[in-house]
């Protein structure tokens, strides 16, 4: 369940490592702060509502989009469209932060499709 940092932001800790909502003033956009723990990784998943912009902040993250790996390092960036799948691994010593800009018409967390989830979330 989602808490709230010392500014106020919404803040929630998950098995992977955490993030922490930005803004989310507007209707049609969110930003987030995702933070991806050593050895951990995000559910392997889809949206059927938003699209994303990932920039890598610190840390290098394995990005993996539609079964494609790429490495991304502090400075670089990928665009996921809605619908293709996608994941955040991290195989370093350091955590990976990286910016999460949604777009869309709904943000919630329950238009998460996991394909795949190594804490076994549905």
């Amino acid at each position: 369940m989602s808490s709230f940092d010392q500014e106020g932001r919404e803040h929630d800790e998950r098995p992977w490592g955490s993030y922490t909502v930005l803004d989310d003033k507007a209707s049609n956009y969110k930003v987030k702060l995702i933070v991806v723990a050593p050895g951990r990784r995000l559910s392997y998943q889809t949206h059927a509502q938003r699209s994303e912009h990932w920039f890598i902040v610190s840390g290098v993250a394995t990005a993996i989009l539609d079964g494609v790996t790429h490495e991304l390092a502090p400075g670089q960036s990928m665009d996921i469209g809605i619908g293709q799948a996608h994941r955040c691994e991290n195989h370093g010593s350091a955590p990976v932060e990286f910016i999460e800009v949604q777009t869309g018409t709904y943000f919630g967390e329950d238009d998460i499709v996991r394909l795949e989830d190594d804490y076994g979330r549905n």
